[in-house]
């Protein structure tokens, strides 16, 4: 059974959608995730103890947030990175850095990840598969997505 990656973003202190969002996540078979960013400490909590990754983004003390997230023993990725997961490779970042981004996208993942816009979307440029999950807080509706990096399968999640 190939795993799933849970993308969330831009929760902006809201701690307990990020949980109902992992549950859901949990539900459709993620079981492994990753924060692009704009989170507090609150929802840093609520990622504990899973396999997870984090970026910041705009609106975070980055290093406060870093100290705080490696401390509950979350791997930081800021202000971007790669990993393998599932035979793929996956770039993340917020996606407020131009520089970044464009760093990420030269190192010739199979996905790049990042949110920031409060806007879902998927799209593939130059064999590079581009996605941003929506966002958990001032988005309509607020979305998170699952990620099948083996097959390429995309969903977005809604979390009411």
């Amino acid at each position: 059974m190939p795993k799933a990656l849970g993308i969330l973003s831009d929760s902006h202190g809201q701690h307990l959608r990020v949980r109902r969002a992992v549950q859901l996540l949990q539900e459709q078979g993620a079981t492994h995730f990753v924060h692009l960013g704009d989170l507090g400490e609150r929802e840093l909590d609520e990622l504990a103890g899973l396999p997870v990754r984090v970026v910041f983004g705009n609106c975070d003390d980055e290093r406060t947030l870093e100290r705080y997230a490696r401390s509950l023993e979350i791997e930081v990725l800021h202000p971007g990175g790669c990993f393998e997961f599932e035979g793929r490779r996956i770039g993340v970042t917020h996606g407020h850095l131009l520089d970044e981004l464009d760093r990420l996208f030269r190192a010739q993942v199979d996905f790049l990840l990042h949110g920031h816009t409060h806007q879902r979307s998927d799209a593939t440029v130059d064999g590079v598969r581009v996605i941003n999950p929506g966002a958990l807080h001032r988005a309509t509706p607020h979305t998170a997505a699952i990620l099948v990096p083996s097959t390429g399968v995309c969903e977005s999640i809604v979390v009411s």
